[in-house]
């Protein structure tokens, strides 16, 4: 097993809109990227369980010529809140970059 942070070429998130989170994960190679994309560890239901949203809110698609995934999902507090400690969203990809990767 190698952990996600240690085979993809980017791990991030970022604002999509004020009430949305995406997530990139993408690779540098099809060779990897095909791999991991074929043990299915990387879907909406991991999304769903890192980030507790339900699976049916979390948008998820692959796109094969990028070699990428990507995954967006509702903030639990709107961009710019009082209570929001992430404005940018940019620091919510950290429990993906220890995802374990069966290949």
């Amino acid at each position: 097993m190698v952990k996600l942070r240690d085979i993809a070429s980017v791990i991030r998130s970022k604002n999509a809109g004020p009430f949305e989170i995406t997530f990139d994960l993408m690779f540098s190679d099809q060779n990897t990227y095909e791999r991991v994309k074929g043990t299915g560890v990387i879907n909406r239901k991991l999304f769903s369980r890192l980030y507790q949203v339900p699976e049916e809110h979390c948008d998820f698609l692959t796109f094969d010529g990028a070699y990428a995934f990507k995954c967006t999902i509702p903030r639990p507090i709107p961009a710019g809140d009082v209570m929001d400690s992430d404005v940018y969203g940019a620091q919510q990809h950290a429990p993906l970059m220890d995802v374990e990767i069966p290949i």
